[in-house]
């Protein structure tokens, strides 16, 4: 995959999903800014295993939920580089309960991080990339987005409302030569899915067409062909990395 960009923010990129993302991308010539809210070890281990494999690669501390502090990111990012070329909405977090012991606290922490921190991304990136006439964002979404879940009311919320928003944003972004697209991941392996019990793995991978979890890299792969000159004729759409649990 060729791309014609130079740079890539990633929201939430220390650990997980989001590192494996930073990875990928330094590996296709990036230059990766890796996003974190807290625990800076994380980052800068991150930033070191991408330079001492020949990427280039940045850490910027900031809380996407928070307006003032994403903008002056991306300002300190524009600054540093000239440009952005690429945003990965990726920072989120879960708050999981039955919808009858949700307080509306749950709901909204859940659609501050999640919700929120994408709108604040996709608007500021608009702007900018808006002025070069150049970009494209992939935001993270889930297939509980898609399909729903029970006890994560707020985070189908927050993940339906990416899709939808990524969607509206497509449009506005067109004129400009800017594209938005998400990307479903399903179960992906993580800590979370090694802490499941046997008899868990086996329920879930009787209901997965392809009969395992993803791996992060799966998702990190489609992430790059959505930024990627390969896509250039795709935006407002929606890849899901699911094995075929939700087609």
């Amino acid at each position: 995959m060729t791309f014609s960009g130079s740079n890539v923010l990633i929201t939430g990129a220390s650990k997980g999903i989001g590192a494996q993302i930073a990875k990928t991308l330094a590996g296709y010539g990036l230059k990766v800014w890796i996003n974190y809210r807290s625990k800076p070890e994380l980052a800068d281990n991150l930033k070191n295993e991408i330079e001492s494999s020949g990427g280039k690669a940045a850490v910027i501390k900031f809380d996407a939920s928070v307006e003032e502090e994403f903008v002056a990111g991306l300002k300190a990012i524009t600054e540093s580089d000239g440009a952005l070329s690429y945003l990965v909405n990726n920072a989120g977090i879960t708050n999981d309960k039955l919808a009858l012991r949700m307080s509306v606290g749950d709901f909204d922490s859940v659609i501050e991080a999640n919700l929120k921190s994408c709108f604040i991304g996709c608007r500021e990136a608009l702007k900018i990339m808006g002025k070069q006439r150049f970009g494209s964002v992939v935001n993270i979404a889930s297939i509980i987005g898609e399909r729903g879940n029970m006890g994560q009311t707020n985070y189908a919320a927050s993940k339906g409302g990416m899709i939808a928003m990524s969607k509206s944003f497509a449009y506005e972004g067109a004129p400009r030569n800017i594209r938005f697209n998400c990307v479903t991941p399903g179960f992906i392996k993580s800590d979370m899915t090694d802490e499941l019990k046997p008899e868990a793995v086996e329920s879930y991978l009787k209901n997965i067409p392809l009969a395992r979890f993803g791996e992060a890299n799966d998702v990190a792969e489609a992430v790059a062909f959505l930024l990627s000159n390969a896509s250039s004729y795709i935006t407002g759409e929606v890849l899901k990395v699911n094995g075929g649990l939700y087609m």
